[in-house]
């Protein structure tokens, strides 16, 4: 079963007190899945939590710094999302419960995955900060699937594969780019071929590492 789990929760109507820089992260997350990100702003922000329009600078030094906060809560809740589906036993394989689970998480936070990596959040991000770590993260979830009696250089080749692959699924399916003469095949039937090609090609590589 696809773990269920929401990273945005809905902001309160206004701000009396507590962690403001959480409750700025909330109620943009909560108006990005309504709206996309051209409705997050810090006039809008403001006014929804009841707090002046100079309070989200005390915490954020400009949009994209808070976008950069909402964008790093998308990769820790998906990260979060695909171990919890990885760790699930359900009678399928690892890697098949993490690729349902990434075109889940996809299909069902649109807005937050387009913010993830259709923005130009990630590249240019500084490889040790929490963005780029974050991102690395869910990553590191698909390279424990794969078979660890490979070599290391194998193994992260097969993973990048998968999650290139995976990533190529969902982005189509999420804005509706599938071609039509194609669109009779599900995404998740696409899926559990992506998940089949990929374990049959480890396993070749296995057997001829063991040769």
């Amino acid at each position: 079963m696809t773990p269920r789990a929401s990273p945005a929760r809905k902001a309160p109507d206004t701000y009396h007190h507590g962690d403001l820089r959480e409750a700025l992260i909330e109620a943009a997350l909560d108006a990005l899945e309504r709206g996309g990100a051209g409705a997050v702003g810090f006039s809008a922000l403001s006014r929804t939590l009841g707090v002046s329009q100079a309070a989200p600078y005390r915490h954020f030094a400009d949009r994209d710094d808070l976008l950069t906060a909402v964008a790093t809560r998308g990769f820790t809740a998906s990260m979060a999302w695909l171990q919890a589906a990885a760790d699930v036993e359900d009678g399928r394989s690892r890697l098949a419960r993490i690729g349902h689970a990434y075109l889940a998480f996809g299909l069902e936070h649109a807005e937050l995955y387009r913010l993830m990596y259709a923005s130009r959040l990630l590249p240019r991000a500084a490889v040790d900060s929490d963005l780029f770590i974050a991102a690395d993260a869910g990553f590191d979830v698909v390279l424990e699937a794969i078979d660890p009696s490979l070599e290391d250089l194998i193994r992260r080749r097969f993973a990048l594969k998968f999650w290139t692959s995976l990533h190529g699924v969902a982005t189509l399916a999420e804005q509706g780019l599938l071609p039509p003469k194609v669109r009779q095949i599900s995404v998740a039937e696409l899926i559990d071929e992506l998940v089949h090609d990929t374990e049959l090609a480890i396993a070749t590589a296995a057997g001829r590492s063991r040769t």
